[in-house]
């Protein structure tokens, strides 16, 4: 019997903590609001385009790299939304933000480069850097606002630095990277030509004001940024995998390269319906941020009222929380109790920092759910202040 278990790049990184946590949340029966996916329908409008699409017969290869119809979407709506010119050649379309994530750090990154990476991050980024054979380089973000030291983060630029991930609105911390951090962040890209990768599949997301910058648009970044997007988030069909990279003309065959061999190509008829999502009207994402913000406003107070420190996001739908004062070991620990014994499920805050430690007091809440599942996630937590809370 052969002794290999997998490539030595393999025990770099672990499996997904918040899809382990959703078996545990499963296994138990509890409330899952570790894995931020809806559990209420998508618009009807792009379901019934779905449907459409199949029974049109829409079922084979799509172009590799995307669909004209949701390219050209994708090209207009970006254009007309951020008044930067893109053309539908500088759009590929991915199986989601997750594929177009690894397979534009594929294309972009030779071996021992090095990819910055901001934390606590969306636990992919630093599983894909290391796939891509690039070496990660962290820097934190601080709370309460989740901000970076400028002099920090110019420390980690050199001559191997190839690319800088940036999620904006984010996961975990729901923190919106203002213009004055962008134009930081987009100086020492342009000093050290590096690349700029941005996820921003929560640009629609945002409360109290927010505003979502594209790096994109900061001056000087047109030509080294590439922008990755999915229909998951704004249109809760996170299921279906159709995602996409936006990259200036002269990287785009690059990634449509890396994508072709990758996966070949995302679903034909999803493809189809999302070209019709992209055309609903502005009134839709007002209404989408208006419903998150009911959401933020049912579980944000409840958590503060049971003694959870709360970093109030300005967008995205997560509440990162410090839970230090209940009296637990670590984060993992609690995260396991809440799901076991109080049937709330949770992520723990470790899986979003490459140092474990650096969030072993840190637990995240999604709350991309129906009112009711929130209103009855907050009924079930009020045990914890009871059982766990010093002193009682």
């Amino acid at each position: 019997m052969s002794r290999r278990t997998g490539s030595k790049k393999t025990a770099l990184f672990t499996e997904s903590v918040i899809r382990e946590m959703t078996r545990l949340s499963d296994e138990h029966g509890a409330i899952n609001l570790s894995q931020g996916f809806p559990d209420f329908a998508a618009p009807e409008a792009l379901k019934a385009a779905a449907r459409d699409a199949i029974t049109a017969d829409i079922n084979q290869y799509a172009i590799t790299w995307g669909a004209t119809s949701l390219r050209e979407a994708v090209a207009r709506e970006f254009t007309r939304r951020y008044d930067l010119a893109v053309s539908p050649d500088q759009v590929t379309v991915c199986c989601g933000s997750t594929e177009a994530m690894l397979t534009t750090l594929l294309a972009m990154v030779d071996p021992g480069e090095e990819v910055i990476v901001f934390e606590p991050f969306y636990e992919n980024y630093g599983p894909d850097s290391i796939i891509s054979g690039a070496v990660p380089r962290y820097v934190t973000l601080r709370e309460p606002d989740w901000t970076f030291d400028p002099d920090e983060l110019a420390a980690v630029f050199n001559e191997r630095t190839r690319a800088i991930i940036i999620n904006s609105p984010n996961n975990p911390t729901g923190k919106v990277f203002t213009p004055d951090e962008l134009g930081i962040i987009a100086a020492l890209c342009q000093q050290w030509d590096v690349l700029a990768v941005t996820d921003e599949i929560y640009e629609h997301i945002l409360y109290d004001g927010a505003r979502h910058v594209p790096m994109a648009t900061i001056n000087g970044m047109e030509d080294r940024t590439i922008t990755i997007n999915s229909l998951s988030k704004t249109y809760s069909v996170t299921g279906w995998r159709v995602g996409w990279a936006i990259a200036p003309p002269h990287l785009a065959g690059a990634i449509r390269k890396v994508h072709d061999f990758l996966t070949v190509g995302a679903a034909a008829p999803l493809q189809e319906a999302g070209a019709v999502a992209l055309s609903l009207p502005d009134s839709y994402y007002a209404e989408l941020a208006a419903g998150y913000v009911r959401r933020r406003d049912i579980l944000l107070p409840a958590l503060e009222a049971l003694g959870f420190v709360c970093y109030r996001p300005a967008g995205a739908y997560y509440i990162m929380t410090d839970v230090a004062g209940f009296g637990f070991s670590d984060d993992v620990e609690f995260s396991r109790y809440l799901t076991s014994e109080v049937g709330v499920a949770v992520v723990p805050g470790s899986s979003f920092y490459h140092d474990p430690a650096l969030g072993r007091t840190k637990v995240r809440f999604t709350f991309c759910k129906q009112l009711d599942t929130l209103e009855e996630a907050a009924r079930r937590l009020q045990v914890v202040t009871a059982r766990t809370l010093p002193g009682v």
